[in-house]
């Protein structure tokens, strides 16, 4: 039944579960999208909680026929969906808590395009890789510094593979994306550009990528690499970055 392509890894423990749903502290009213439900084991806690509307993001049509047997609810509504595209606007909703067990392999791409639908976004709940949950709290990849500069990251809790099937070979790690108020910038797609413009070759100094003066301008030492700069360094950067170009 579960498909190796879509890293299928059902969320089976049910005293996680329940803790999950209890981290995401789901108020009255709240409307809820859950991204991947596979089986609906998640789901069926997160109907327990006094949600106004649920939202399923399913890509398989074989965990769809479970679903719609499953859940014979006024408030659930099934899509089938890629969550690594979807537009989160399209459900006209003024705010949606995003909750998901993700797929080890698209996990990085739902997460930015969460991103994109910020707006619409205050919290989001993810289940990933724990090595990738690490990774989101530093400043080592672009998608790092991408996260941080919209979102509060916390780690919220590492989980065995012994509560998934199959298990994973690796721990997972279920995390917390808080949307920032009042962001710096609104324009994402040009400072992807720019992050990934100057994550490429880390190893190389900041000044073989941009010019001596604009690093100078933003208070950055031409000598420094990527890996050695912070969240305000590249903020600062990029702000002359767009002015300069």
């Amino acid at each position: 039944m579960l498909k190796k392509k879509w890293g299928q890894h059902l969320l089976i423990g049910k005293g996680i579960i329940k803790k999950l749903v209890e981290f995401m502290e789901i108020k009255e009213g709240e409307v809820i999208v859950e991204i991947g439900p596979g089986t609906g084991n998640l789901t069926e806690e997160l109907l327990k909680t006094p949600l106004k509307k649920l939202y399923l993001l399913e890509i398989d049509l074989d965990m769809i026929k479970i679903l719609e047997r499953k859940f014979e609810n006024q408030k659930v509504f099934i899509i089938h969906t890629d969550a690594t595209k979807f537009d989160f606007s399209s459900l006209k909703e003024e705010t949606l808590k995003v909750v998901g067990n993700l797929p080890y392999n698209v996990a990085s791409l739902i997460i930015e395009n969460t991103l994109y639908y910020k707006d619409f976004i205050p919290y989001a709940f993810y289940m990933i890789q724990r090595e990738v949950a690490e990774r989101l709290q530093s400043s080592l990849s672009w998608l790092a510094i991408f996260v941080q500069t919209f979102y509060e990251i916390s780690y919220l809790m590492s989980v065995p593979a012994k509560f998934f099937i199959p298990p994973p070979k690796v721990q997972s790690a279920f995390i917390k994306l808080k949307r920032k108020e009042n962001p710096p910038f609104e324009d994402l797609k040009s400072y992807k550009a720019f992050l990934l413009k100057i994550f490429q070759h880390k190893r190389k100094m900041l000044k073989q990528k941009l010019s001596e003066e604009l690093l100078i301008k933003a208070q950055i030492l031409p000598s420094k690499r990527v890996e050695e700069l912070l969240l305000p360094d590249f903020l600062r950067l990029y702000e002359v970055f767009k002015i300069s170009n």
